[in-house]
């Protein structure tokens, strides 16, 4: 009998290992069927993006010409830095207020920017162009800038802006 029990217990094993190595193997290969996610997120669009930038330098625009030191600083991410030529580099809303309400009250009363060129990705835009500054209806300074724009909330908004004159040192 115990030869008997024996037998039955290796037979018992070998079915058991079998089918093991059967579960095994077929764990090895992949039977999940393949679900297509639906992405909620568009694709990047440079030429959308130059739409929302240009939009955004019209708004830059009319703010300038509404003397409105608030509401250019809050074209700036909470954490833009703004290189005017001349002077310090500012970094943060607040200091960008005090730094555009200096411009508007030595007298520039309109810009007229002139985007040349946009590059970058969904998270940064990089635009190079040349500007107007005018006191009244007199142009008092030809530049060109370089502004890099991210997105906040949303929208496009300048996080780091840099310009300078095209008249030669003397």
């Amino acid at each position: 009998m115990k030869t008997k029990n024996k037998m039955i217990i290796k037979k018992i094993c070998s079915v058991a290992a079998g089918l093991l190595l059967v579960t095994l193997l077929n764990s090895c290969n992949d039977k999940t069927a393949k679900v297509d996610e639906i992405s909620p997120k568009t694709e990047f669009n440079l030429d959308t993006a130059k739409i929302e930038i240009e939009e955004a330098n019209a708004n830059f625009m009319a703010l300038v010409a509404a003397g409105d030191s608030i509401g250019l600083a809050n074209a700036y991410t909470i954490d833009a830095k703004f290189m005017g030529a001349g002077a310090p580099s500012v970094i943060g809303r607040k200091d960008i207020q005090t730094a555009m309400a200096g411009i508007v009250n030595a007298g520039i009363t309109k810009v007229d920017l002139k985007l040349e060129h946009i590059y970058g990705t969904e998270d940064l835009i990089a635009e190079e162009g040349e500007l107007t500054l005018y006191a009244g209806d007199i142009a008092v300074a030809e530049e060109k800038y370089i502004v890099l724009w991210k997105k906040e909330d949303g929208k496009w908004k300048l996080f780091r802006d840099i310009f300078n004159s095209n008249v030669p040192v003397e």
